[in-house]
């Protein structure tokens, strides 16, 4: 085993491992530490999944870097530290004291940050990161419940997190190919870098620039170059085709909503004009005891079990603020992936074999409560998001989706994937 990965959530682990599947690298997911006994023989790299990205700094540190000794354990000889495409932190973090910590773990030295994903509109020039061609912080993101981005330099954002220098590789530099970009790397003007990068060419370039890191740090799509340079570096042996489809269990198909962003809004707008059926969760009714997840499990007992229904909290931001307003921000969200879970856990019993789930929160959620602590990645649905099945726990088909990733037809198109 090559590559140990480190996410700050499941939905952004999901992406990586995708990424290093499509790629040519034997990937496996773990939600938490990967169990000891894991056979990794036929394996090039583990992604670890975490819940870290909005815990306590010290928190997310002491995980990031336990799960970081147990990839090594394994036989990791890099390592990789992903966080979301959109660089979701707050000016204490939790970015930049994990990286210190898994820079420090290595041996320190220098290392990047690029959660630049072009296809997913993410992108980085001159240091700023763009969404779908608007700055950061005139994107939805300025809006996010738990870490509004109000600031799209990525340098300025980094800096206020980390103690050590934070410095830029600028366009020109990434456009005119790996050796320039390592020279830069090398040249001791700062010991963590933001990397611009516009199109999968770039990321390409900057995988085979950084390959020889020890930590490297970004989003999924930073990770695009690294299958092909660690072969040509002879760390490993061949590419292996990722699949196109993939075989799963037969059995009922549902679809769990509990992210707010705007895309899985507008993804559960398609689903209802496509007439599927569905059932909204309303905070405030679950914090008062007026809807339950027993509730909820009787509506799904009445539902046609030839088709996916649909049961969502996804809402627009003025309505999240004020449901935050009446119960805090943290209860707020622990009510709908508590109720979330507790359901996704009845659906097995049920007959249910193929399961959507979007939201980081809410998919981590899910997967705790159905016990599907390891992971095989199979076929892309949309950039970033991949059907996976479970190797732990239940047998099912899962596919943990990032609420910000997809199309609109997500949520009806993403069945055609499976066998």
């Amino acid at each position: 085993m090559l590559l140990g990965c480190v996410a700050d959530d499941l939905t952004g682990a999901t992406d990586l491992a995708l990424m290093l599947t499509r790629e040519g690298l034997r990937t496996v997911q773990s939600t938490g530490l990967p169990p000891a006994d894991l056979d990794v023989s036929e394996v090039d790299a583990v992604v670890v999944a975490l819940k870290s990205r909005t815990i306590a700094v010290a928190d997310a540190v002491s995980q990031s870097v336990e799960a970081a000794r147990a990839l090594q354990t394994l036989g990791a000889l890099r390592l990789f530290f992903k966080y979301c495409s959109t660089f979701d932190s707050t000016d204490e973090g939790n970015i930049g004291p994990v990286a210190d910590a898994l820079l420090d773990l290595t041996g320190g030295g220098v290392t990047i940050a690029c959660p630049a994903f072009p296809k997913a509109g993410r992108t980085i020039y001159a240091g700023y990161l763009f969404v779908n061609g608007v700055p950061l912080n005139e994107s939805p993101m300025k809006d996010h419940p738990l870490t509004p981005m109000h600031d799209a330099n990525l340098v300025r954002v980094l800096q206020r997190q980390t103690q050590r220098k934070v410095g830029l590789i600028p366009f020109e530099t990434v456009d005119a190919g790996p050796e320039a970009i390592r020279k830069l790397l090398e040249s001791g003007a700062a010991k963590m870098f933001i990397v611009d990068a516009i199109a999968d060419g770039h990321l390409r370039s900057i995988g085979a620039a950084v390959a020889h890191l020890p930590l490297i740090t970004g989003g999924s799509g930073v990770a695009m170059g690294l299958p092909a340079a660690y072969l040509k570096a002879g760390l490993i042996d061949r590419l292996t085709p990722a699949p196109e489809q993939m075989a799963a269990p037969q059995g009922r198909q549902a679809i769990l909503a509990g992210s707010c962003s705007a895309a899985t809004r507008g993804q559960v707008k398609t689903a209802i004009e496509a007439g599927l059926p569905n059932l909204r969760i309303d905070p405030l009714e679950v914090a008062s005891g007026t809807q339950t997840a027993g509730q909820i499990l009787q509506w799904v007992d009445r539902q046609p079990k030839d088709k996916p229904f649909l049961i969502y909290s996804s809402d627009d931001p003025d309505a999240v603020r004020q449901v935050q307003e009446r119960l805090g921000r943290a209860q707020a969200g622990t009510i709908v992936e508590d109720l979330l879970g507790h359901i996704a856990a009845a659906l097995p019993a049920r007959g249910f074999t193929r399961m959507i789930v979007a939201g980081g929160e809410t998919s981590g959620a899910v997967v705790q409560a159905l016990g599907a602590g390891v992971l095989t990645i199979g076929p892309e649905i949309d950039p970033g998001v991949p059907w996976t099945r479970s190797r732990s726990g239940v047998d099912m088909a899962l596919a943990l989706k990032s609420g910000n990733f997809g199309a609109s037809d997500f949520f009806l198109k993403a069945w055609d994937r499976l066998a």
